[in-house]
């Protein structure tokens, strides 16, 4: 058969005449227009040989001389290769090749296909606890409202029923939609092509696969939690939906704050009062710690307001435990009340030494740690 009466096309036809012949012809005898018919297959490959032996410069110039050609492969080659189907017959508005298959090619879209697992939202939470609890860590008591898996269903969103004929597609298993004069067909995706329903919607969950409950769950608070802090309880959250992964439970914590310790990090700072003796002539006292209490040696001519660093008696790491430091702050306080005899002993220190305050106020040292 002549390649260019079978496109309907004369011997100095253009390429994009080549073109728009072909597409017309294509869309009417594609096999999958066409499914089922032989003859429409056995055209197609017609129009898709003579199309690409006219589309190639070298091929249309030797069939010209001929009459006649033949592949590489020795058979008569057909597909898209080369051929733009994006490229409208009649202009920008006419449906081209690419939209009137669209329907039947289009590849499902992620996360809405019928089963695609759908992980679960996650649950935030806030809890309050006070200090010495943060330091020391333990386990709280929670209730949360969460959406689990129906126990109706057991997670299906559907329950077993009577056979009956899908709605969507009046039990015949496939939907056809028209475009323009063309008619495709597709496989019904509420019953999966079968034509019948053996299952409803669950009445629990309405279809949705999961249902609030209120549960207590016991979360384990490492020792040394700081103020806002998060604490991730993996797989505490919404249940997922199509068998996807729970969400995780997300705790803020809030730690209450102490009357007499401050954090930086995992360091712990206290001031604590001493005497005029001690600071003058040295002294050993106990101080507060989150385990009890510390022994501190102040050091002779301590002043006020210098800090000492007892290693490793702060607050503890809630990743690698290691404990930080407790800082002291001492400040000397005066008596209250004086008696004679007391006053009189401070007269006689002030009179030796009169000069010592003012004249060593800028030769003051770096703090000593107490040993």
């Amino acid at each position: 058969m002549d390649f260019y009466i079978l496109l309907g096309l004369e011997r100095a036809a253009t390429d994009s005449e080549i073109k728009r012949a072909y597409r017309r012809l294509a869309r009417r005898h594609h096999p999958d227009i066409n499914p089922g018919d032989r003859l429409a297959a056995a055209r197609f490959r017609q129009i898709a040989e003579a199309y690409e032996t006219l589309i190639d410069p070298e091929r249309r110039r030797r069939y010209d001389l001929s009459g006649w050609t033949i592949s590489e492969t020795g058979e008569a080659a057909f597909g898209f290769e080369g051929f733009d189907f994006s490229a409208a017959e009649d202009g920008a508005a006419a449906p081209t090749f690419g939209d009137l298959f669209a329907e039947v090619l289009r590849p499902p879209e992620p996360g809405r296909g019928h089963g695609m697992p759908e992980r679960g939202a996650d649950l935030h939470e806030t809890i309050a606890i006070g200090f010495e609890e943060a330091m020391r860590g333990g386990e709280r008591r929670l209730s949360v409202v969460r959406h689990v898996a129906c126990q109706t269903c057991r997670g299906a969103g559907t329950i077993q029923a009577g056979e009956r004929p899908c709605a969507r597609c009046q039990g015949v298993g496939v939907l056809k939609s028209a475009r323009g004069h063309m008619v495709f067909s597709k496989t019904c995706p509420h019953c999966r092509g079968t034509g019948v329903h053996a299952q409803s919607r669950c009445p629990a969950c309405g279809g949705q696969q999961v249902e609030l409950r209120t549960e207590t769950l016991t979360v384990a608070l490492p020792a040394g939690l700081a103020d806002a802090a998060i604490v991730r309880v993996a797989g505490k959250g919404h249940a997922g939906r199509h068998g996807g992964e729970s969400g995780d439970l997300t705790l803020t914590v809030r730690v209450k704050p102490h009357p007499l310790f401050r954090r930086d990090g995992d360091d712990l700072h206290i001031a604590v009062p001493i005497a005029v003796h001690e600071a003058a002539l040295g002294a050993r006292i106990d101080v507060p710690a989150i385990e009890g209490t510390a022994r501190l040696r102040v050091p002779p001519g301590t002043q006020s307001g210098q800090r000492f660093r007892l290693r490793e008696r702060g607050a503890p790491s809630p990743r690698t435990g290691r404990r930080g430091d407790l800082v002291v702050e001492v400040r000397i306080v005066l008596p209250r009340m004086l008696d004679e005899r007391s006053k009189e002993l401070l007269r006689e220190f002030g009179r030796i030494n009169v000069d010592d305050v003012r004249r060593g106020a800028g030769d003051q040292g770096p703090a000593r740690p107490a040993t």
